[in-house]
This record gives structure tokens, sequence and C-alpha cells, in this order.
């Protein structure tokens, strides 16, 4: 590809115009589980999809691009991508630092690798400078940020907390997810790795689960990809294919996600019903600065609370027309999820109440639909809310 195009063109690109066989636009999809050696003694670069697959590369080239990464793994999951770079980076006995507040599959992952010894795990608030500095007195391996945070939009401000993991002789990896290459991109601060859900924004169609790896270094991208072939764990040439096709429109979409979120916020904070407003575009929400210095936009992931509590909730998810009761997010379809019983479940109560996460959160994935139909459906969700108050 033409080298003098612009990163994100390039990564937006990734794979077009690239076949050689019948000059397709379009990138073929290598279904094959194993490829010929031309003699005994001689070895292709493809041998056998789990180890290496030209449309899974594909795809790594075009997030290790965006990201202005060394390297790019593609992983059957965002979980089993954590997995990777937990099992590759983190000696036996070592030490995790993990958010208080992170996503509950990450919270449940580390915990049951944490129980059976692999490791040892602290959960600290990063946006806490002082929490943090006292986190790392002790020996750390691996420090994982979630900035901004799920489901509270917390943002960490990445110069300053990767800075502080280095020197503690620590290895720094950021969760973009929810921002997506396009809103923020973590190893311009430093950060080692990052990692996503391409299941998220990056596919963008809520029809393939995957995840994926970007290592600043070229070294340690060689690891990581090494050890994804020794775990098993790297993602079929399918998925890849699908996520590599949803990749190709993440800024357009990116830009009615941001704009139709920006609308709903307005209502949200104004309106009744809501208690707080979760959403790092307001000027009054902690982080505000952050979000605004590490990232170029605010995004389109929203959590609120309701008056009412649980009772609340259900008036408020029970006759919407647009918005689907859904885990995940990222796609072009908007969706609502109560961290406390979906999300989040896995975590005791009182840990979720540690972490501000009451049975009165609501979080919205904003979806590209029409603004107007999606305030309409926020609109009468929340006078159902103010119905059961009164």
């Amino acid at each position: 590809m033409d080298p003098t195009l612009s990163p994100l063109a390039r990564g937006l690109r990734a794979g077009l115009d690239s076949d050689t066989a019948f000059s397709s636009i379009v990138p073929p999809i290598y279904l094959g589980t194993n490829f010929a050696f031309e003699t005994l003694h001689s070895t292709p670069k493809y041998d056998y999809t789990r180890s290496g697959n030209p449309t899974r590369d594909l795809l790594g080239e075009g997030i290790a691009t965006l990201e202005g990464g060394a390297e790019g793994i593609i992983t059957s999951s965002g979980l089993s991508a954590l997995m990777l770079c937990f099992t590759a980076l983190v000696p036996a006995s070592g030490r995790i630092i993990a958010p208080h507040d992170c996503y509950g599959g990450t919270w449940r992952l580390l915990q049951y690798l944490a129980e059976t010894g692999h490791f040892t795990v602290d959960h600290v608030d990063q946006t806490d400078p002082q929490a943090l500095t006292e986190a790392l007195q002790h020996p750390t391996d691996l420090v994982l940020i979630e900035t901004p945070s799920n489901p509270l939009l917390r943002p960490t401000d990445l110069a300053t907390t990767v800075d502080k993991v280095h020197a503690a002789g620590a290895l720094a990896l950021a969760d973009n997810t929810f921002c997506s290459p396009l809103r923020q991109r973590p190893i311009e601060f430093g950060t080692d790795i990052v990692v996503h859900s391409t299941t998220k924004f990056i596919n963008g169609h809520s029809d393939a689960v995957g995840g994926a790896l970007v290592a600043a270094d070229a070294e340690v991208g060689e690891k990581l990809k090494l050890w994804a072939n020794v775990l098993g764990i790297t993602a079929s040439a399918f998925d890849s294919w699908l996520v590599l096709r949803g990749l190709r429109t993440l800024d357009a979409r990116v830009r009615i996600h941001d704009a139709n979120a920006a609308k709903i916020v307005e209502l949200l904070a104004t309106h009744p019903a809501t208690t707080t407003v979760h959403y790092p575009g307001l000027a009054n929400h902690p982080g505000h600065e952050i979000a605004a210095r590490q990232q170029t936009s605010f995004g389109s992931m929203i959590s609120f609370e309701v008056v009412g509590g649980l009772a609340g909730v259900e008036a408020f998810c029970h006759g919407l027309r647009i918005f689907d009761i859904a885990e995940s997010l990222g796609g072009v379809e908007s969706l609502v999820a109560h961290p406390a019983t979906m999300t989040h479940a896995s975590m005791p109560h009182e840990v979720q109440l540690a972490a501000g996460i009451t049975p009165a959160l609501l979080r919205l994935s904003v979806g590209i639909e029409p603004i107007a139909d999606l305030l309409a459906d926020i609109r009468d969700g929340l006078e159902r809310v103010l119905k059961v108050g009164r």
C-alpha cells in the first residue's frame, strides 16, 4: 500500500487491492486449515491456520496501523486476548494491578486465575494518583488500564499512569475497546500493549466475536504471537474477515455514533428522571479534562442512574422500541444494559457498590439509527420512570 497515505487510510483500507490471483478489490477469505509445503524441507510462510492465516494477518496489520503499533495479534475474543497477555507476559507468582471498576468479565478472569495461583491481583482506583503510587511500591509485572472505564466512563490519565508503571519496572496494558483507535491511541502515550474486544466498535455489526492485541514493540509482539499459537486462541479466518469488513466503515460509524450520543446526553442531563449521568463530554464529569486531552471525541457510551432504583430501571427498559436490552456494545444498533445484573453480574454486590455500580445504573451503547427516533425512545422511557416514582 502507498506509504504516503495517512495511517487512517492505510488502516481502514487494509487488504484492499491485495489479491494477486484475480485482482479482487476485497481480499479473499482463506478458510483452509492447512497449506502445502513445496518440498519436505521447505517451510512456507503459512502452514497451519492456528499458527498463521493470511486473512487474520490482514486484520492484525490494519488494527496495528490504526493504533500506531508494531504488531497486531488477532484472537478469538477480547477475554482470550487478555488471557494471552497474562500468560505470555506475567511470570508464575507475578503480580497484576487492575482497575477497581473494570469490566465484569475481566474481573472474573483475573479472580479465577488468581485463585488458582497463576498470579496475584490488586484492584486499584487508577483515577486516584496516590492509590496507584502506593500500589506500585510493591513488585508489579503488569498494570491493566481501562480508559474510559466500563460502565462508569471514568478516564485514566494515560501519560501520567504509564510513566509511573514504567518507573516501577512494569508493563502497561491499555483496554481501548470503548474508544477504538479512532478516538484514542494509547501507544502515543507510552502504553506497551493495547487490547480490544473487536466484537465491539471495530467490527460494529454484532456478528463476530474477536479480540486483538497491538504491541508497541516488535519483540513483545513476536512473543505474543508465539503464545497465541501455543494456547490455540487465534481467531478463525471467517471471523477475521467479518471484522476486517467492519473495520472499513469504522470512521464513518464512529462519527454518527458520537453525534447521536451527544444529543442523548443533552436529554438525560436535564431530565428529572435521572439522578446522575456518566459521560466524559460533560464538563462536570470526573476526568473530563483528561478525556478532552487524550481522546479525539467523547465516544458513544453513556451510563446514567434513574430515580426509583430497580423499579425505575425496569420501567425504563420495558417498552423500549429501538434500544434492545442486551449485552455488548459498539454495534450499529442501539443497546441498553443493566450492569448490576448483566455485564458485571459476576462481581459480588459489595464489589459492585465499591466500583460505583448501583441497581439504578443503566448503560447505553448508542447506535447509528435516526436521532429523532432514538430521542423519542429515551424520552418515553424516562417518562415511564417518573410515573413509577410518583
